[in-house]
């Protein structure tokens, strides 16, 4: 069990069990169309397979990790307090892009991590060191970016911030050593899964509440539209003899279950709000074709045995 490197909004470490439940007894490569944290991922340990998400920064980063380790180590540990002063030496050490006073460390890197955005020159590793530098050190561990494309997360507060996380750097690049990394829609999977694999779709949503319907959906960069292509994929990649589990706001319930797909809902902590005390358990679905005399028993082997 390898622990997740970043903090990512959705991840699924509190679905864990409850997805395990649903595993085939066997399969054969495993896939993550929509990857972000890679919570299941990395506890898992896969052997081989594919992962993707459409955040071209996450992907660099799951990338340099991969191939090299050592290196993003090294450039981690060069980093500074986040409320030290800006390096003199470093571009925005003064002012930002808009001309805004700079007065801490931490937003000079914020500037320097969104090169990319503006159509500057970057280098590909310290774009990946300052990816989990700012995720270990920004306000509450968020991901968020403008209209532009630019992270704009504020400073957190934290004691002893670790952004050099070296040991779960060399075992996530262990894991993802023969691992295939793409930066593309989720439906690239039908040109790569086959059958007896284990696809797991974890879309981006908002929990809704028990009372919302499906045309109320409507979560950020993921609408209606994509609801469906990804329930189609779903379905084509049933018939194609491919294992798929998929998790989803509660709201979609009756659209998989629909669909002939076996669905049950489940409570799960919200791992991200900036509000402590919404924190709390909302309504989540999990869909999938594997039959339940198909499923292996939870905890009959450990997860070396997959």
């Amino acid at each position: 069990m390898v622990t997740p490197i970043l903090k990512w909004a959705g991840g699924k470490r509190q679905l864990l069990d409850e997805l395990y439940s649903r595993f085939p007894a066997e399969f054969n490569h495993y896939h993550e169309p929509m990857f972000g944290g890679g919570a299941l991922f990395f506890d898992l340990e896969p052997e081989d397979g594919t992962i993707n998400d459409t955040n071209p920064r996450l992907v660099n980063f799951y990338e340099q990790v991969r191939d090299r380790p050592s290196e993003l180590i090294n450039h981690l540990t060069t980093f500074d307090d986040p409320e030290s002063d800006p390096k003199p030496e470093r571009e925005f050490s003064e002012t930002n892009r808009k001309g805004k006073e700079i007065k801490n460390y931490y937003y000079q890197q914020r500037e320097l991590f969104n090169r990319r955005p503006n159509d500057e020159e970057f280098d590909e590793l310290e774009e990946a060191a300052l990816l989990l530098y700012l995720n270990r050190t920004c306000y509450n561990g968020l991901y968020r970016e403008n209209q532009s494309g630019g992270f704009n997360v504020p400073i957190g507060r934290y004691a002893n911030p670790d952004w050099v996380r070296q040991d779960e750097i060399r075992a996530a690049s262990s894991v993802l050593d023969d691992t295939e990394i793409f930066n593309r829609d989720f439906d690239y999977i039908a040109e790569y899964a086959e059958p007896g694999d284990l696809v797991y779709f974890d879309p981006p949503y908002e929990p809704m509440s028990p009372t919302a319907y499906f045309t109320d959906y409507s979560a950020e960069g993921f609408g209606k539209e994509d609801q469906e292509r990804l329930l189609e994929l779903a379905q084509e990649l049933n018939e194609a003899g491919v294992q798929v589990i998929l998790s989803n706001s509660g709201v979609m319930y009756e659209m998989y279950d629909k669909a002939g797909f076996y669905v049950e809902m489940e409570g799960a902590t919200r791992a991200i709000n900036s509000d402590a005390d919404n924190r709390d358990e909302v309504d989540e679905i999990i869909a999938t074709n594997v039959a339940p005399d198909e499923r292996r028993n939870v905890g009959q082997q450990g997860l070396a045995d997959f």
